[in-house]
């Protein structure tokens, strides 16, 4: 009788240099924020900061919340390093079984919020939207249990992403957004002339509906094409099955915080006027941009290659340490810039994104001091994705965990103290340093972000601390940040220059002059960037050129 052949290993993914796999994400990402700042700024354009939107963006929080707990969240930290462990070893078939079983349980688990959701829904908005009351609330009830249905796809959908990044397919994941985006947009092209304000918003919702089903649709022929063995099942036998469930626990519970956190944000602006809460999510849209791009792109594409290093304890833990000193790099490379743009021609964005239709100047402005407040904390928070993913794939869910708890509170405390009580005197200590009189919105919404960029600084020095003790620390880049900022200054300062003395006149005699002039500030901003940072030494400089011109 023959001895079992043991299973084959797959065959090995064809090599990339360092931040190709992340470049990938990173595309992927771009393709799908561009998209969903077009959605925005159509959105902006047939609702502006009305009451409707208000309450759309207040009721677009609760599917978001649980796409991330339910999907990146346990993706990140309980299926994939297990799942890319089993698919490293070639064992394809019980990589198979776990997959099936991951996909089951979750799917149970979130048809079962779903349907309570659905049905708890104005209990809940009794006290997560305090401030809301009337026609606010009563469309804020309908349009969360219309988008509440959407949950379930959006998580298989994640599902799908955890698979194909397994199998290094990280494009088709990242860029599968574009068509929910798309299916949004059509529908506000389509009923934007024709509805208004709360029949829109419905409209809108049931338009989500339909293109998260598109975007679940145009991932899962590839899923079963690598998945080939996927069975489903609830076999609770298998140890990478029980491995799995003990991760699950912890980052549900940290996962979960952090969503918490977010309501917390939100429930504070519903008690600031109208506008405050469609105002924070246009400013989180642009800011959000960074972080999926750089941050996300070089968490998720390291996720699986760190969960998949071999070899003795120190020999992980070096690997560890290399991956993640050139991740830190990459993602300051672009982040620190972003900051410093956001901060110096942060109001030509915006007003380039959203100024039409509905959405005005003064608008603009206010989006512009809400963003702001959230550059404080963009680059740690934009690095942490990366650590927690180092964590993820040493199997430490319980740490990340511990760490978020301690960010939701700090900045849940922060957020109400800096929208209410302590705002009369940040104002005032403005205003002594010649700053401009903010309204309510404006100063009590950069208040909230402002808390929420310190209570990041909080959860990232915790988690930069626990990652040195487990696996040594990194070599220090103290030095490399300030070359960054140097360069980021240098651009910021050249672009607000240009920008005042010649970048207004052009635009002002070309169509879309807002976007052309926005365009051209960022185009001397990045020209100034890159070539203070290759004269500074920066070598990524040249790294990134040479990706381009490889394509």
């Amino acid at each position: 009788m023959t001895e079992e052949a043991a299973p084959k290993p797959p065959p090995a993914p064809r090599k990339r240099g360092f931040g190709g796999y992340a470049a990938l994400v990173a595309a992927g990402i771009f393709l799908s924020r561009v998209a969903g700042l077009v959605r925005e700024a159509v959105f902006a354009l047939y609702l502006g900061n009305s009451w409707a939107a208000d309450a759309f963006k207040f009721a677009q929080k609760a599917p978001n919340v649980l796409q991330n707990l339910f999907g990146e969240g346990v993706l990140s930290a309980s299926f994939i390093p297990v799942y890319a462990r089993l698919v490293a070893k070639g064992d394809e078939e019980l990589a198979g079984r776990v997959a099936g079983v991951f996909i089951s349980l979750l799917t149970l688990l979130v048809s079962v919020v779903v349907l309570v959701g659905v049905i708890i829904t104005p209990w809940v908005l009794l006290v997560t939207a305090p401030g809301f009351k009337g026609q606010t609330f009563d469309l804020t009830v309908i349009l969360v249990r219309i988008l509440f249905l959407s949950v379930g796809v959006l998580v298989l959908s994640a599902w799908c992403l955890g698979v194909l990044n397994t199998h290094r397919m990280f494009f088709l994941s990242y860029v599968a957004p574009v068509i929910w985006n798309i299916a949004a947009i059509a529908t506000l092209f389509i009923f934007g002339s024709r509805l208004h304000n709360a029949s829109l918003a419905v409209a809108l919702a049931w338009g989500m509906l339909v293109g998260s089903l598109l975007q679940f649709g145009i991932q899962l022929p590839f899923v079963l094409r690598f998945a080939r063995r996927l069975s489903l099942g609830l076999d609770y036998t298998l140890e990478p099955v029980r491995e799995m469930f003990r991760n699950f626990g912890p980052v549900v519970v940290g996962r979960g915080v952090v969503q918490v956190s977010g309501y917390v944000d939100l429930a504070i602006a519903t008690l600031l006027p109208t506008g405050a809460v469609a105002s924070m999510s246009y400013a989180q849209m642009i800011y959000m941009l960074p972080i999926s791009l750089f941050g996300m792109s070089v968490a998720a594409a390291e996720l699986p290659q760190m969960a998949s290093q071999t070899g003795t304890t120190e020999e992980i833990a070096a690997a560890l340490r290399k991956r993640l000193h050139r991740g830190l790099r990459q993602i300051a490379f672009f982040v620190i810039p972003t900051t410093v743009a956001f901060l110096m021609i942060g109001r030509l964005l915006v007003a380039a994104l959203y100024q039409r239709g509905e959405f005005r100047a003064d608008d603009s402005a206010v989006v512009w001091h809400i963003l702001i407040g959230s550059t404080i904390g963009l680059l740690v928070a934009t690095l942490g994705r990366l650590y927690s993913s180092t964590f993820y794939a040493l199997g430490d869910t319980k740490t990340p965990m511990r760490y978020a708890i301690v960010r939701v509170i700090v900045g849940g405390f922060m957020a109400y103290a800096l929208a209410f009580p302590l705002r009369p005197w940040v104002a005032r200590a403005l205003e002594s340093l010649g700053f401009p009189s903010l309204g309510a919105v404006a100063l009590g919404a950069a208040g909230i972000t402002a808390a929420s960029a310190i209570a990041a600084w909080v959860e990232f020095l915790f988690l930069r601390r626990g990652i040195h003790r487990r696996v040594g620390a990194v070599e220090p880049l103290a030095g490399f940040y300030a070359r960054l900022w140097a360069a980021a200054i240098a651009g910021g300062a050249a672009a607000v220059a240009f920008d005042r003395y010649a970048g207004l006149a052009i635009s002002e005699r070309l169509p879309m002059s807002r976007v052309v002039e926005a365009v051209l500030a960022s185009g001397v901003f990045g020209i100034v960037y890159f070539v203070v940072a290759a004269l500074l030494g920066v070598h990524e400089v040249k790294a990134t050129l040479n990706r381009f011109r490889r394509r």
